[in-house]
């Protein structure tokens, strides 16, 4: 394996530059997954899902590039995963976003990759995305968020949060009409809703935190 470097996965999502530029400035060695037979080897330390869009394209998109088969392999193996806004999400067995595929009504919900029980929902409020910075309230003992405060701010941009079938997996918390999981932790596998890389001196921390543990 090649010491330490980073797989950023590149599937035609929007956003990637800022991760990309963020790593850099911890001085993490990092690259673009050129594709899903990268992750069957050795070529990658850690694996990094970034981006934002729509559920079910996303996982359309992961689907007929084979790299979803890729990724539960990986989180199966328990190699170290961290997933970014819908790399939270499709994490999940479902989501409120796609009830049905759009190319064959009434197939049902598409479905994520499952390797959490639960499926994401729509915020039940009127003011939907929530846009801008939010107070995020770690659980005791997360190794993402170790030495930041307890209730430290992150930035978010979204209009779905993810409903996990039991309290395990959840590593933080933050408000938005409700209470709601706002990042995961499970063995090696971790996942944020928030933008790290658009959080500041904040969000750098909890990256040099995953890049380290």
């Amino acid at each position: 394996m090649r010491p330490g470097v980073i797989g950023v996965l590149n599937y035609g999502a929007g956003n990637l530059g800022s991760v990309m530029n963020a790593l850099t400035r911890l001085g993490a060695p990092a690259r673009f997954v050129r594709n899903p037979e990268e992750l069957a080897g050795g070529t990658y330390a850690k694996l990094l899902f970034p981006g934002d869009g729509h559920f079910g394209t996303t996982m359309d998109a992961l689907e007929r590039s084979g790299y979803a088969g890729a990724i539960r392999r990986w989180i199966r193996e328990d190699r170290p995963f961290l997933g970014i806004c819908i790399g939270l999400q499709v994490l999940f067995e479902s989501s409120e976003e796609a009830p049905e595929r759009e190319d064959s009504p009434g197939s049902g919900p598409v479905r994520g990759l499952s390797v959490i029980p639960g499926r994401v929902k729509r915020f039940p409020g009127r003011k939907v995305p929530q846009i801008g910075w939010n107070q995020t309230e770690a659980k005791p003992g997360s190794l993402l968020f170790r030495g930041l405060p307890e209730k430290a701010f992150f930035y978010y941009i979204h209009s779905y949060y993810a409903a996990p079938d039991t309290g395990d997996p959840v590593a933080a918390e933050a408000d938005y009409y409700l209470r709601y999981c706002s990042a995961v932790e499970q063995g090696n596998l971790a996942a944020v809703q928030f933008h790290p890389e658009k959080s500041g001196v904040t969000g750098l921390r909890l990256l040099q935190n995953w890049l380290e543990a």
